[in-house]
């Protein structure tokens, strides 16, 4: 019977080697384009049997030619690249004093005490009724729309920092100290590592307010970036460039969380391999 079923296992592994390369291609990396390109083609075609008039929703063909020419005249690429430096400016800012706060509040009880009240309180506002004050006290410029967004990333970063230091399992942590690890190590070898995957769970819901804070900061009292654009086009009743404005966010969103999960791999490898163990 043993014999029977390593040579059927045998006989499994040389036919998958023995199949042809396309058809070894995962379906989990095949699965995701379905509901896009689906979209895309229902789209286009709703839009070409005429049911839906290209004035009201212009068709994704339409949307890329005013993509290319927008691209063409330099506008385009200017207004990512603001859009880029404002998301990526709040990101650090916010992100760091999310980090540090979580950090010092997740190790110090004193700390904890005096401070984590008052940043609960103030995560319960939501950060976007705060743009009135942003603006009164700060502006309409740079720093009011990137001040915003470190607002806005910064509670959730901040939350799951806390939340990921306080769940490291206390007997590790007193295993350590039994072997005479210094406070210092017992950090960078036990408590860091084991708060790290609730981290990054919490940079990638921060990318995801993070865009939401900058396309709402955007479309009020700015002059440039990806939402001054839609807001522009909509005065106008530019279709095209409104639809492409929703389009170009939602792929810097989907970028920004790719590489949320690709650290998330890098970062977490030590996991798999002790799962492989």
């Amino acid at each position: 019977m043993e014999n029977t079923a390593v040579l059927n296992k045998t006989h499994s592994l040389d036919s998958q080697l023995k199949r042809p390369r396309w058809r070894q291609i995962s379906w989990q990396k095949v699965l995701p384009w379905i509901v896009p390109l689906t979209l895309l083609v229902t789209w286009q075609a709703v839009v070409s049997f005429g049911w839906v008039a290209s004035s009201t929703l212009p068709s994704p063909l339409a949307v890329i030619q005013d993509g290319i020419g927008l691209i063409v005249d330099g506008t385009l690429p200017k207004n990512i690249s603001i859009s880029l430096y404002r998301a990526t400016m709040g990101l650090l800012i916010g992100g760091s004093i999310g980090f540090l706060l979580g950090f010092v509040n997740g190790l110090s009880t004193h700390m904890r005490a005096l401070t984590d009240s008052s940043i609960q309180m103030l995560r319960n506002i939501p950060h976007l009724s705060l743009i009135p004050v942003v603006i009164l006290t700060l502006g309409i410029g740079e720093i009011a729309k990137i001040s915003l967004v470190a607002v806005g990333v910064m509670f959730p970063v901040y939350i799951n920092t806390f939340h990921g230091i306080r769940s490291v399992d206390p007997e590790l942590i007193e295993m350590g100290r039994s072997y005479g690890l210094s406070r210092q190590a017992l950090f960078t070898k036990i408590i860091f590592p084991g708060a790290l995957p609730t981290i990054l769970m919490g940079l990638r819901y921060a990318l995801g307010v993070m865009w939401t804070t900058l396309i709402v900061a955007e479309t009020m009292a700015a002059d440039s970036g990806i939402g001054y654009m839609a807001t522009n086009a909509q005065n106008f009743m530019d279709m095209e460039t409104i639809l492409l404005c929703i389009v170009i966010y939602a792929l810097l969103g989907k970028v920004s969380d790719l590489i949320a999960k690709n650290i998330e791999t890098l970062a977490l490898g030590w996991q798999q391999q002790k799962g492989v163990h």
